[in-house]
């Protein structure tokens, strides 16, 4: 007959998890994922330090350094039409349209997916996602081809168009499980009411997803606001060049980097997309907007 076990102690108030974590293995643990964290922190926060120094630093260079006299000489050596405010412009132009045009094509495409029962539905799905999955450098020749042959080089719209047609693989799945999250039951009361599909669709599908909707324009904005490689090929004018492709101004011939001025350009760079967070939150709302919308 095997020896009875000692019983496990108790600790009031608490659980034999929390007794684990008090001894010294747990207390390893919890030390070993602190030094984690402050690395991957530091790993973040080092790059960020330079950026913010460098750009009020009047001698900046690749190190990270306080400045002995800071100045704003870099911001105003950098405010200028050509060389930022222009590309900034450039940037929210091409950004909110390839946003704004995926987040209402994704909609009307995901409607269909979710409250329809075809066929071929898990099967285009799968396809959709495929097309998500397709590196942008493999269809850039044939699509530069395309271009040059419709007589789209240094055009926005067609760039934008193309950014769209890039953005919306993702878009529409994301969307599809934010239009499943919207009851069926409440687009059947306004269809009693008297309204068309498309009716319930912008009345009543619409406000209640706007989380999602926020949700899926910021991750196609910033994926078109940093998005480098398109422009690039597609845009040789410099006055449709976005910020993403005009900062390399600041690089000039034999490995000369203007530090101080491309560290205040790219603070301002970030400035828009802080400012798009703040203002899509608010607009979204803090809460689900399905709270209370159906009774059990």
């Amino acid at each position: 007959m095997p020896a009875p076990q000692p019983p496990v102690p108790v600790v009031p108030g608490g659980s034999t998890a929390a007794l684990r974590l008090a001894s010294p293995r747990g207390r390893g643990v919890r030390l070993a994922n602190g030094v984690v964290l402050v690395v991957v922190g530091l790993a973040f926060l080092v790059p960020l330090a330079w950026v913010v120094l460098s750009s009020v630093n009047p001698s900046a260079t690749v190190s990270v350094s306080v400045p002995t006299s800071p100045t704003l000489r870099n911001y105003s050596e950098v405010l200028t039409w050509e060389l930022t405010l222009r590309p900034l412009w450039n940037s929210v132009l091409v950004s909110g349209s390839t946003a704004l045009i995926t987040v209402a094509v994704a909609t009307l495409a995901a409607y269909p997916l979710s409250r329809y029962a075809m066929r071929f539905n898990r099967s285009f799905l799968y396809v959709i996602l495929f097309g998500s999955c397709l590196p942008i450098t493999a269809v850039m020749v044939p699509v530069y081809a395309l271009f040059v042959t419709l007589g789209l080089l240094d055009s926005i719209p067609g760039t934008v168009m193309f950014l769209v047609a890039t953005s919306l693989p993702m878009a529409i799945w994301m969307m599809k499980n934010f239009v499943d999250s919207v009851p069926v039951s409440l687009e059947e009361a306004a269809w009693v009411d008297g309204a068309s599909a498309m009716q319930a669709l912008a009345r009543v599908v619409v406000p209640l997803m706007r989380q999602g909707l926020a949700v899926v324009f910021i991750f196609v904005f910033t994926q078109a606001w940093g998005n480098f490689f398109v422009p690039f090929v597609l845009l040789l004018n410099p006055e449709f060049q976005p910020a993403a492709v005009s900062i390399y101004t600041f690089f000039g011939t034999n490995g000369a980097v203007a530090y101080g001025q491309l560290a205040a350009f790219s603070v301002l760079y970030s400035v828009p997309v802080l400012v798009l967070y703040l203002l899509v939150q608010r607009v979204a709302g803090g809460s689900f907007a399905l709270a209370g919308g159906v009774k059990g």
